[in-house]
């Protein structure tokens, strides 16, 4: 028996590829939807979503989630702000807009579109006005064959963590920063996921681009891609010249700050010790792109460890999340007065920050062992949970598969330093054969 080739297939001759202007070109319908904050965790929600250029209006409807659809008649509608994007598959709109007053741990149902297209009605819930128990889940660079190799990662995270309060990203989202298809590609794995879970990113070096914009004669090299803005609203509270990629976002406790590791150190190091000198919360999360501690071969990045370690030794930073290696890396707790620029010493003995890389898509490098390391991984694909309660940070990192890799946890002592034990699974190490 001749197996069957399917139906509409010429003999002989491979299906037509689709291009990309077909799957990921903007429509009159609402898409590439995504919720972040600008605002106060718990009593806000920023929303944005693109549409073709012909949409020149968008509009969120809101309300109160019931378990029956009667939430529908009581719902709110606000006008959205539209940023033309011309892009290479089309000329689009970005539409966003913020959601305030809200109640702090209140469910709301929300749908965008332009008053006759809508998309589906998803779901969010606001954080507590108090430091209560939360989780969220970490991702180092997805950057690579996003559509194929980084879905599973992602969507294996939210199996995991499905009331993960936010989705945070290393940089590196994409490979071309000003690739329409690769925030195509983004968008479509993390699919349903971004309606639900806000996302905090910070840009790595691919979501900068080649220009050729000089000053006074001098080669500036690289800027921002145009889809940062339109896409992702975050907090204005930042160095002016750094807006919505250098900020602080305070939830339940913790204080998340993005660091923009591609320029103006110095600046940020200075707004850094502000920020962590005014900081009400227990716990200090920073997340930047390049590391402070490299985990790939033949890299060092000695300018970004002197501008910034100290500030973070300084404030009692507790964890550092980091990408660009493309391997997985986690420190025992360093100090950087206690530690060479090379890393040689193993752990400072009076506390310290934890600094990790990680990599969630397929590009990997050769990792480099260094004593800092307590756990080291190539070629291996991961997220990473972090569940914070009171005095406690509990941190995992799991493979794509969902396998327990790594983890640890710190406890918090009165003085602001930390006592961490060791939760390494009883598995070798995932390493190359030499």
């Amino acid at each position: 028996m001749v197996p069957s080739r399917g139906f509409g297939h010429d003999d002989g001759h491979p299906p037509k590829k689709v291009a990309d202007a077909e799957k990921y070109a903007p429509s009159i319908l609402p898409d590439r939807i995504v919720l972040t904050w600008t605002g106060d965790p718990a009593t806000s929600i920023a929303v944005s979503w693109r549409t073709s250029a012909d949409v020149r209006q968008g509009y969120v409807e809101y309300a109160e989630a019931t378990p029956g659809p009667q939430f529908v008649r009581a719902s709110q509608r606000v006008s959205a702000q539209a940023t033309p994007l011309d892009a290479h598959l089309g000329k689009a709109h970005y539409h966003s807009t913020q959601l305030s007053d809200l109640k702090p741990e209140t469910k709301y149902a929300y749908r965008v579109g332009d008053g006759t297209n809508w998309s589906e009605w998803n779901q969010f819930t606001t954080a507590s006005s108090e430091a209560k128990p939360f989780t969220f889940v970490y991702f180092g660079d997805a950057q690579n064959d996003i559509h194929s190799h980084w879905s599973r990662v992602v969507r294996e995270a939210y199996r995991d963590a499905p009331k993960a309060a936010f989705l945070l990203h290393a940089g590196d989202l994409v490979n071309k920063g000003d690739g329409d298809a690769d925030w195509g590609e983004w968008f479509a794995a993390g699919s349903h996921i971004h309606r639900m879970i806000p996302c905090i990113a910070t840009p790595g070096n691919h979501e900068y681009i080649k220009t050729d914009l000089k000053v006074v004669g001098v080669d500036i090299g690289r800027k921002l891609t145009p889809f940062w803005h339109p896409v992702f609203s975050y907090p204005e509270n930042g160095p002016e010249i750094l807006r919505e990629t250098a900020y602080f976002i305070d939830y339940q406790g913790v204080r998340i700050v993005s660091l923009n590791s591609n320029e103006h150190l110095d600046e940020q190091a200075h707004w850094l010790d502000q920020v962590l000198t005014d900081c009400p919360c227990r716990w200090k999360v920073v997340t930047f792109h390049h590391p402070i501690y490299s985990s790939a071969a033949g890299r060092d990045n000695a300018f970004l460890r002197k501008a910034w370690q100290p500030v973070f030794d300084k404030h009692h930073v507790d964890l550092v999340l980091q990408g660009h290696d493309h391997t997985y890396s986690r420190s025992h707790p360093l100090k950087y007065e206690t530690n060479v620029a090379t890393g040689v010493t193993a752990r400072s003995e009076n506390g310290g920050t934890v600094y990790v890389v990680s990599v969630s898509g397929p590009k990997m490098y050769n990792l480099e062992k260094r004593p800092l390391m307590a756990r080291g991984a190539e070629d291996t694909q991961l997220y990473q949970i972090v569940h914070v309660n009171g005095d406690t940070l509990r941190y995992e990192a799991r493979t794509a598969t969902g396998q327990l890799y790594d983890g640890f946890q710190l406890n918090k002592s009165t003085d602001g330093t930390n006592r961490i034990t060791e939760q390494i699974p009883d598995t070798p190490e995932r390493l190359r054969d030499e």
